[in-house]
C-alpha cells in the first residue's frame, strides 16, 4: 500500500527543489531524471493550487508561492489526491458509501480512528520539516522523533536519542 501517489511524490521532489532556489521545469527534470513535460504538468497543477508561482520572461521559472513552513503534508496530499484516505469507507471520502459491507463491518469505527490519527500526523508535518530532514550521506536528520540515516545508499530509520 502506498500512501503517496506518484504525482504527490514527484510534487514533493519538485517543491523541495524550489525550496532551495527558483527553477525551471527543465532544471527540475534534469536534476531528478524526469521528463520535462511530466514536470511541467505537475508544476502547472502546483501553480493552479497555489503552491508554486510562475514567472515569465528570460529570467522566468517557478518558485514557492508560500513559505514551506506554512504548507502541511496533509494539505498537499488532500489537494493533489482529492483527500487522504486509509480505506474506502473513511468519512469525508467520495466513496464513503461504496463499500458493500459497510452496514455489517465491525472494523469501520477502528479504521476511521486510525485514519484520523494518520491525518493528524500528516497535518503536523510541514514541507519545511520534510525538506530540512532530507538525508545527506554525511549527516543524519531528524523528523517526528526519528533519526534518518543514510549509509552505503541505504536509508534506515532509527529512534532519536532522548
Amino acid at each position: 500500500m502506498t500512501l503517496l501517489s506518484r504525482k504527490a511524490d514527484y510534487a514533493l521532489l519538485i517543491l523541495s527543489y524550489l525550496h532551495d532556489r527558483p527553477g525551471t521545469a527543465r532544471a527540475v527534470a534534469e536534476k531528478f531524471g524526469l521528463s520535462r513535460p511530466f514536470v511541467a504538468n505537475i508544476l502547472k497543477e502546483l501553480c493552479q493550487q497555489g503552491f508554486v508561482a510562475s514567472h515569465r520572461g528570460v529570467k522566468g521559472g517557478y518558485d514557492l508561492a508560500r513559505q514551506a513552513n506554512t504548507i502541511t503534508l496533509a494539505e498537499l496530499m488532500e489537494t493533489l489526491e482529492d483527500g487522504v484516505r486509509l480505506a474506502v469507507c473513511n468519512p469525508g471520502t467520495a466513496d464513503h458509501d461504496a463499500c458493500s459491507i459497510a452496514g455489517t463491518c465491525t472494523l469501520k469505527g477502528p479504521i476511521t480512528q486510525v485514519h484520523n490519527k494518520l491525518v493528524e500526523v500528516l497535518r503536523g508535518v510541514t514541507l519545511a520539516e520534510l525538506f530540512d530532514a532530507r538525508v545527506e550521506p554525511t549527516r543524519p536528520a531528524t523528523l517526528l522523533g526519528l533519526t534518518l540515516m543514510d549509509s552505503s545508499g541505504a536509508t534506515a530509520v532509527k529512534p532519536s536519542p532522548a
